[in-house]
């Protein structure tokens, strides 16, 4: 029976893994927001390139301490080092129930409802469709690593075809709706706006951590890891500019806004309704990568948990064959297929979503903290440190605050789910130093 992971993958499916589980579907239908919130094409160009770099620099945090920590388990490992195995079980019992497993449900929904689009399926059709793609995906994940990165770097290179294709399109062919815009007064946002419009774009970019628990299946991970963080964040930044930029081009600003599905609108008005059924299966393949790299990406922390005698010890066996945390997988299957067939992953996930970065700024304040301890020499960040974990820091708690200031009660549910974790891992930690294993066999 095999006890460690085997090392298959490189940079190249590293940076898929990277770009195609931030590239989902939220860039097709989140830009309304953001330009809502600062009514203004160049205003609403830069916030999304802050984002974009707000993302890189938490991204360069992570890959400084996946050189310093290159073990499965990324965050999770981090955190344990760091601070103290009880905050990192906290992550990944937030990871497990909901916040992981929940962004399963909602994509595998999200791309079930665009697939409903050409199969004519009601409420139960698209969530047994949503189940279904959770269960096929996770199969994949089961085979071995080497057959996930494989679909992983194809759906990758499918969807960034695609966005290029559809940015092409639309600047090429969209000259005579952009020539017949009408002329709007650009609006100045104010400065909580556009923090509030940055904060949205953020969401957009969120999943890059995860790469990081895939460590022990990397090929030097010590270089990979970072490469892939890096090129994937500059790759989608490059994407999401090139898409706003495409939707301002062949829609009114004020129809930007106010479009719950605006690349379906843009695709529609340029090309009529075989714009938008284009569209419809550009945003399904999106979604499929997305699925593909998160629930590759989970596994592992569990598998990591497991091993730290932090959660149940079958969550730590590997497939003898395939040497693949199959049980592991599976879990994260069961309880993404329950989220998506009741329907509750929406209240769960938008509760707890935003602890996500409280957990990344701890991670930029454990910069400080390994400096002060003499445990950890700038490299990566030998030229911006101290500003660039900084930089970090405040972003990621003014994005967690700014969501607490904005949804108090939600936001003390959200915390008390994860908190409600605390009492497990005591159960956990006495159950596993008693029974002196906290490493299974």
């Amino acid at each position: 029976m095999p006890t460690e992971l085997r090392r298959s993958i490189g940079l190249t499916a590293a940076t898929s893994m990277v770009v195609g589980i931030i590239v989902g579907v939220s860039i097709f239908v989140q830009p309304s927001e953001v330009t809502r919130l600062v009514p203004s094409g160049r205003g609403a160009i830069l916030a999304w390139l802050i984002a974009g770099a707000l993302t890189l620099c938490a991204a360069l945090v992570c890959a400084e301490l996946a050189w310093l920590y290159p073990e499965t388990g990324g965050v999770y490992v981090f955190l344990k080092r760091i601070y103290s195995p009880a905050l990192a079980f906290l992550w990944g019992w937030g990871m497990f129930w909901v916040m992981h497993s929940g962004i399963l449900a909602a994509i595998a929904v999200v791309a079930a409802r665009y697939a409903a689009y050409f199969l004519g399926l009601g409420d139960v059709g698209i969530r047994v469709l949503a189940i279904a793609a959770i269960l096929g995906i996770s199969f994949i994940q089961y085979l071995g690593v080497k057959p996930g990165s494989a679909v992983q770097v194809a759906l990758t290179a499918a969807k960034l075809a695609a966005i290029a294709v559809l940015c092409a399109l639309l600047f090429v062919a969209g000259g005579s709706n952009h020539r017949s815009l009408p002329t709007e007064a650009a609006q100045p946002a104010l400065l909580t706006s556009f923090g509030l419009a940055v904060a949205a774009g953020l969401f957009a970019f969120g999943g890059w951590h995860m790469v990081t628990y895939s460590s022990g299946e990397t090929h030097d991970p010590q270089k990979t890891i970072p490469r892939a963080l890096v090129l994937g964040v500059l790759i989608v930044t490059a994407c999401y500019t090139l898409l706003n930029g495409a939707y301002l081009y062949v829609m009114p600003l004020s129809a930007v806004a106010g479009s719950s599905r605006v690349a379906a609108d843009a695709m529609s008005l340029v090309f009529g309704s075989a714009g938008g059924k284009a569209i419809t299966i550009v945003i399904i393949v999106s979604a499929l990568g997305a699925l593909n790299g998160i629930a590759l990406a989970g596994p592992r922390v569990y598998y990591a948990m497991a091993r730290d005698g932090l959660a149940f010890r079958w969550m730590a066996a590997l497939h003898p064959r395939r040497q693949t945390p199959y049980l592991a997988i599976a879990a994260q299957a069961a309880v993404a297929c329950t989220l998506a067939a009741t329907n509750s992953y929406r209240a769960l996930f938008t509760r707890v979503i935003y602890t996500e970065w409280l957990f990344f700024a701890l991670l930029a304040a454990g910069i400080f903290l390994l400096r002060a301890r003499g445990q950890y020499t700038p490299r990566l960040l030998a030229i911006a440190y101290p500003l660039l974990p900084a930089i970090s820091l405040v972003a990621s708690a003014a994005v967690a605050i700014n969501q607490i200031w904005a949804a108090p009660r939600d936001s003390a549910i959200g915390l008390g789910l994860i908190l409600l974790g605390l009492p497990v891992y005591f159960v956990w930690s006495h159950r596993s130093t008693n029974k002196g294993a906290a490493t299974p066999p």
